[in-house]
């Protein structure tokens, strides 16, 4: 029964996954994954006598409860910051699993089970360490540019070596405390790996992490026997590498690359053109708006600090009504995490067929009469198509610059994560609305009554 219900449960793993490809399904996609996770808790506490269902219905309700408060009290803006958490400790999870079992076999284990074990160690205690570095980044804890120490690289393939070595010596002489140490070499591993990493690479590295934490926890499904983990690891280890992949390839770079060059970590001033740009306030933006057949709103990181969304789609909604055809081009990594736009308009209920992605846009943006940025600057900047000398050449862009008309809604022309100034700001079809997100989309509305 225990098998079956095992089994169950990693249909429901699958099936979750599968409808979290789309925006429409992924609220169901997500509710089935979380049954067959509980499903799979429950069985083997049961199913092992851990504990009696008392225990249980505690722990469901603690988790519960925690769960809802963080539901209900983290803002989209710091959904970034709580999926690296979360990647984080299920790396911790691993890790525990795999100590408890050390300590409860002593020296007893075998070689398989002695390997396994210090894989999960060592890629669970990497995941929960870069976790938490990625989250002190995204939260401004420390500075969200890359920290580049010297010899760090070094370092780090010492500290590699050394966790390997600690390894052989625990199982071939059935060292048990060699595991701890090679436990503690890996978490300083894990902060020295990510801090040299900049935010403009989070999206990448939220991923990376993520597939790890699966990778964790199918090795502590094979140390624990435990089909469900196995499976249910591989899942997420899975995906998340699939992941890290395209958001490697929106941003033509190698993982390597994201991992080890340091990218956006120039210091000094940035050279900023001497160009002067052309200022518009909410009339101008709202008589454009009013009279376009066209509109695409590019949505950056910015939108998600103003916490603009529902402010555009009331916009959206009032262009609608005049007969203009609205929609919405998404770059894979604007914001902090991969879907990171798509999530913010879902919350304000953006209809899913608006949504674009790259390779829907651009082929959009030369008979689009508007093009309405807000908050985003590396994902349209035409330096990544025109500039061989750019850090970012050869990114695939939004190419907005196509389109007759160009709102940009932005504070300043400050340069986004890549340090680089962007040439859009300066062209004669673009027009500058300073302001904050939210605060501009909303003078935008008002103004939009008066044409």
């Amino acid at each position: 029964m225990a098998r079956l219900l095992y089994l169950a449960a990693a249909v429901a793993f699958i099936i979750g996954l599968r409808r979290l490809g789309s925006p429409r399904t992924a609220r169901g996609g997500n509710r089935i994954a979380g049954a067959g996770m509980l499903l799979a808790i429950i069985v083997t506490l049961v199913d092992q006598d851990v504990v009696g269902w008392g225990t249980i219905v505690a722990g469901l309700v603690v988790g519960g409860v925690a769960g809802g408060l963080l539901a209900l009290r983290v803002q989209m803006t710091a959904m970034p910051q709580l999926v690296a958490a979360f990647n984080g400790f299920g790396g911790l999870a691993s890790v525990l699993v795999a100590l408890a079992e050390i300590d409860r076999v002593a020296a007893a284990f075998d070689v398989e089970t002695g390997v396994v074990a210090v894989l999960t160690l060592a890629v669970g205690a990497i995941t929960f360490s870069g976790s938490f570095v990625a989250y002190a980044k995204l939260q401004g804890l420390m500075t969200g540019r890359p920290i580049v120490l010297a010899g760090g690289k070094t370092a780090n393939a010492v500290m590699a070596l050394g966790i390997a070595a600690l390894g052989v010596w625990a199982v071939a002489a059935e060292v048990a405390p060699a595991f701890w140490i090679a436990t503690a070499v890996a978490l300083i591993l894990g902060v020295f790996a990510v801090i040299p990493i900049g935010g403009a690479d989070m999206p990448v590295v939220i991923s990376l992490l993520n597939s790890l934490s699966g990778v964790a926890a199918a090795l502590a499904g094979f140390i624990i026997s435990n089909e469900a983990l196995i499976v249910g690891g591989a899942l997420v280890g899975a995906a998340g590498l699939i992941l890290t992949i395209q958001m490697g390839e929106a941003m033509n770079r190698t993982l390597a690359n994201v991992l080890f060059s340091g990218f956006g970590g120039a210091t000094g001033p940035v050279a900023m053109s001497d160009k002067p740009v052309k200022r518009a306030t909410p009339d101008d933006v709202a008589i454009s708006l009013a009279y376009a057949e066209t509109v695409v709103v590019v949505p950056g990181y910015g939108l998600a600090v103003a916490q603009a969304q529902h402010a555009v789609r009331d916009l959206a909604t009032q262009l609608e009504e005049r007969g203009v055809r609205v929609a919405y081009a998404i770059h894979p990594v604007a914001g902090r995490m991969p879907g990171h736009m798509n999530v913010l308009l879902a919350e304000a209920d953006v209809p899913y067929e608006q949504l674009l992605d790259l390779e829907q846009s651009n082929p959009r943006f030369g008979l689009t009469d508007v093009v309405l940025v807000i908050g985003a600057n590396d994902v349209v900047n035409p330096s990544a198509r025109d500039d061989a000398t750019s850090p970012i050449y050869g990114m695939p862009i939004l190419e907005v610059d196509r389109a007759r008309t160009v709102v940009v809604v932005k504070r300043s022309l400050s340069p986004g994560f890549a340090g680089i100034d962007n040439p859009l700001f300066y062209k004669d079809t673009t027009m500058m609305l300073f302001d904050d997100g939210k605060a501009a989309v909303e003078s935008i509305i008002g103004a939009l009554a008066t044409v």
